[in-house]
């Protein structure tokens, strides 16, 4: 390599404090990583694009600095969905590296991989003291027994007050409110469930009636509105 002339009249001083690289946990083990393929674990990514009207999660699950698994969940912007099935095919098998470079599509995706990648190369994995990580599909236990997102929607005005439109538990149908109009309860339906059963063979109408459940003390309201006409 070119070295400027300054340099080349310099005499030569040793380092000496240099301690060498840090070790990392992975998977229960202290890592000196200095290749990429030093690099394993199970992580995650959040990521948002330039106007931040919608955002990404990303888990990766890699081995030996090669992506084995990825999960892609998007919120806020109906565009990233299909993103998303873009850098789903494109991402597995990919070094950590090479997908940090690659074009994910969506610039929530591309800087949820950003995300993703710094805890990885710092030693912040989910699994840095799980001996051995976890296996190939452990990511689809975030989305739990139904195979969805964990999604939370609410909405809120000064003048009207507050609308849960999402839970966990599923798409909230009614509000239940006490004397005083505050929330004490909601009734939902848990769309995994529902889904699930209608595709096993269960009438649609009887499917939406089992996966229909309350949470708080609903029973109690004086009142019951729908959170998104009323």
């Amino acid at each position: 390599m070119d070295t400027t002339n300054d340099v080349k009249t310099m005499c030569t001083v040793r380092n000496g404090a240099d301690p060498g690289v840090s070790p990392i946990p992975e998977e229960g083990l202290w890592i000196k990583s200095k290749e990429i393929t030093d690099i394993s674990g199970l992580s995650h990514g959040i990521g948002w694009c330039a106007p931040m009207q919608g955002a990404c999660k990303l888990t990766l699950n890699v081995k030996k600095g090669i992506i084995q698994e990825a999960l892609i969940e998007t919120i806020g912007c109906s565009g990233m969905t299909h993103s998303a099935a873009m850098a789903v095919e494109s991402i597995q098998g990919k070094t950590l590296l090479e997908a940090l470079n690659t074009d994910l599509v969506c610039d929530a995706i591309n800087v949820a991989m950003r995300e993703c990648f710094k805890q990885f190369v710092y030693g912040r994995s989910q699994t840095a003291f799980s001996e051995n990580g976890l296996p190939i599909g452990s990511s689809m236990d975030d989305l739990g027994k139904n195979r969805r997102s964990q999604i939370g929607t609410m909405f809120g005005t000064l003048a009207k007050g507050p609308r849960y439109l999402e839970m966990t538990d599923g798409y909230v149908l009614h509000e239940g409110l006490d004397k005083n109009n505050e929330v004490i309860g909601y009734e939902f339906v848990n769309l995994g469930k529902m889904m699930k059963a209608i595709r096993e063979g269960k009438d649609a109408n009887e499917a939406f009636k089992a996966a229909t459940g309350t949470y708080g003390r609903y029973a109690e309201a004086v009142k019951v509105i729908d959170p998104r006409k009323e």
